[in-house]
């Protein structure tokens, strides 16, 4: 280790420049790090004589990075991540914290799970910030890296069935939140409502499908593929709602988490089939890195959210039995 080297570097700049990279904006980065423009300028103009790169090309639209930025973005998420790691306290007060939480949902988790525990999150930590994303093919990098400390989506139950759709990778912990089923939403004249409904009938309809976590197939579609079998997709959409809106004036049926198709349904005046042939239950699912674990903050949050979603799946099962 080179000490005099690493001597030169003053965090604070190296800090300046994390922020500088995320921003790409002299304004915004004075604004979150309570400094001024003029400081945040000369900040960069150290970072510059230091990186021997002008790091960012002023552009129509802002700051552009540049290769040498950009190359050093991992690496300084990963330092601050491990000073960070050795500087937290044994003990976190969310009364008085005003730390940023990032997470990734499935866009379903909105209106099922965050009632549950958003409210008493930030009436406890009335200063700390959640900052939300979608749920996406790369959140299990992200969390290895530290950019996200929470995901939650869909996750079959069967070890068998989560092999084929989400299999989370080595050092990713979860815990399961809230078990649903699925429910096929359609328009309240639809002529499938007049029909026999069975498999048969159900597979000669035209389906409109999300496109969860990047992938076009989710266990209904291989489930049927292991008997030789397949939907009609005729649309592919980014979100549950435009899905289900589209549904409203077509013969399109929409097949989606049986909390969201209730609740949409009696938005949008729709109806709610059962498949007709049930699938094993999925799983909406808590993760979090492992090397999160020990972090007082990280747990407090955590283990809020767990307990206030943790009798969610009877309560469900109850309402819908009414």
């Amino acid at each position: 280790m080179n000490l005099n080297q690493l001597l030169r570097y003053d965090l604070s700049l190296l800090i300046c420049l994390h922020v500088l990279i995320e921003e790409c904006n002299v304004t915004r980065t004075a604004q979150r790090l309570n400094l001024s423009q003029s400081a945040v300028s000369k900040n960069l103009a150290k970072l510059r004589a230091q990186f021997d790169d002008p790091l960012f090309n002023r552009t129509s639209r802002g700051l552009h990075p540049t290769p040498k930025a950009i190359s050093l973005k991992a690496g300084l998420k990963n330092l601050l991540g491990h000073i960070e790691g050795l500087t937290v306290t044994d003990e976190f007060n969310p009364a008085t914290s005003d730390r940023r939480f990032h997470l990734s949902l499935v866009e379903s988790a909105y209106p099922l799970l965050l009632p549950r525990f958003l409210g008493e999150i930030l009436d406890a930590a009335p200063s700390i910030t959640l900052d939300t994303e979608a749920w996406g093919p790369h959140t299990f990098d992200a969390m290895a890296r530290g950019d996200v400390d929470f995901g939650i989506t869909g996750k079959d139950l069967n070890p068998a069935d989560a092999m084929l759709t989400l299999m989370p990778p080595k050092g990713i912990i979860y815990e399961e939140l809230y078990q649903d089923q699925q429910r096929v939403i359609v328009r309240k004249d639809h002529p499938i409502l007049s029909a026999d409904w069975n498999m048969d009938i159900y597979l000669k309809q035209r389906h409109v499908q999300v496109r969860c976590d990047g992938s076009d197939r989710w266990l209904l579609d291989y489930k049927l593929a292991e008997r030789g079998l397949e939907r009609d997709i005729a649309m592919y959409v980014p979100d549950f709602n435009s899905a289900a809106s589209l549904c409203t004036h077509t013969d399109l049926v929409f097949t989606a988490p049986s909390h969201f198709a209730y609740s949409v349904a009696k938005q949008l005046d729709m109806m709610v089939l059962t498949l007709p042939e049930p699938l094993p239950p999925m799983a909406y699912t808590l993760f979090w890195h492992q090397s999160r674990q020990s972090d007082p903050g990280h747990h407090w949050l955590r283990e809020l959210i767990i307990s206030r979603c943790r009798h969610m799946t009877e309560i469900a099962a109850a309402e819908e039995n009414r």
